[in-house]
């Protein structure tokens, strides 16, 4: 199961050093001119949990395996995007594919580093950014219409449905606001929905990109992104760019909070990042474990027993009997599986189980 976070942004505001730091690597070319990242670059970044190394230690797993994010380095958008400006086509459809977006903005002075506006601004960034993706939308959606008319007057009900979701998106796009704010009743309704694909739709994390003695505070800049985002219902985190690049060469996690410490820093801000991309896409972690190793692994909120069993084989979903479950804070309280059994804590938990967040699972299957 992969889950991808679109990195965008204007030009030069930072994108691509923070895909670097985030993947450890040159792979993203970092200039200081528009489109030096033409196609998009892709990374899988494992998510910090320190619940997995506590259950490892407890269990003395040989390996440890955290669940992963896939980030998208996808090249600045600029004005006119939407029409195609600045390859905006095909940074369009690379959007399109991913399932949530970290909108990088510039929040930070420096004569040396162009701005395409000639001035900083990261509300106006963000809403540059956001018009194009919602005439984006636009666009897509009065292209449907003709074709889905012609079948919805055949009675043909999906095509009724999906005209209907089309004219509640259009009204809320044609008034300036990201179709996410659409409001969608029962499942049918919310799969249809996600067929539109619509850029808009897909949720959004806003990383106020700071100078360095900005990073731990933030500054006048990211305050305005964060009052921004709590009146969109979004989510923002501060981070510093050049810090986070600087961290990523340092070889021990020693150095690196030592490196951190001395900028008043307790983590990384791509820990934040990485955090928060989880969130966004609404997912939770559970476990399995034992000698050979402890592995997270993720599904979405609402699953049950036998969809988080399907993730690791769907032989497993297929096939599933029961799965004896564990909960975080009893495997740690009662030092791993058997001190849990014996302490009665230990369920056994059939298919309409819904998952927790830290659930440790053994499943039994059979096909």
């Amino acid at each position: 199961m992969g889950f991808k976070c679109g990195i965008v942004g204007l030009p030069n505001v930072g994108k691509s050093t923070l895909f670097n730091a985030l993947t450890q690597t040159a792979a993203a070319e970092a200039a200081n001119f528009p489109f030096c990242t033409i196609e998009p670059n892709t990374g899988r970044v494992s998510v910090p949990d320190e619940r997995l190394d506590k259950i490892a230690a407890i269990a003395n797993s040989a390996n440890i395996i955290p669940t992963q994010l896939e980030f998208v380095d996808i090249a600045g958008l600029v004005r006119g995007a939407s029409k195609g400006e600045g390859l905006g086509n095909q940074f369009l459809a690379n959007i399109r594919e991913t399932d949530a977006i970290v909108h990088v903005l510039r929040c930070f002075e420096d004569d040396d580093i162009t701005h395409v506006d000639n001035s900083v601004d990261p509300v106006r960034d963000a809403e540059t950014i956001e018009t194009e993706l919602m005439l984006a939308d636009m666009e897509s959606l009065e292209k449907r219409i003709p074709g889905l008319q012609k079948k919805a007057r055949s009675n043909d009900k999906d095509a009724k449905l999906a005209m209907d979701l089309i004219e509640r998106a259009l009204e809320v796009l044609r008034e300036g606001k990201p179709a996410r704010v659409v409001e969608i009743d029962g499942e049918d309704e919310a799969k249809a929905f996600r067929m539109l694909q619509l850029l808009t739709s897909k949720p959004i994390l806003y990383v106020c990109n700071v100078d360095e003695d900005s990073a731990a505070e933030g500054n006048e800049l990211s305050a305005k992104v964060a009052a921004m985002a709590e009146a969109q219902g979004a989510r923002s985190v501060v981070i510093s760019a050049a810090i986070e690049a600087e961290v990523a060469l340092l070889d021990s996690a020693e150095d690196k909070k030592e490196f951190l410490e001395g900028l008043g820093l307790s983590e990384t801000g791509l820990a934040r990042i990485i955090r928060e991309g989880y969130k966004l896409l609404n997912l939770l972690t559970f476990f399995t474990v034992g000698p050979k190793e402890a592995r997270a692994w993720t599904v979405f909120k609402g699953a049950t027993a036998p969809n988080a069993a399907g993730v690791i084989h769907t032989d497993f979903e297929r096939g599933f009997i029961k799965a004896e479950t564990i909960a975080y804070d009893d495997f740690i309280e009662f030092n791993g599986e058997a001190g849990a059994r014996d302490a009665g804590k230990l369920r056994q938990e059939g298919k309409t189980y819904i998952v927790k967040d830290g659930d440790i699972f053994h499943f039994k299957f059979n096909v």
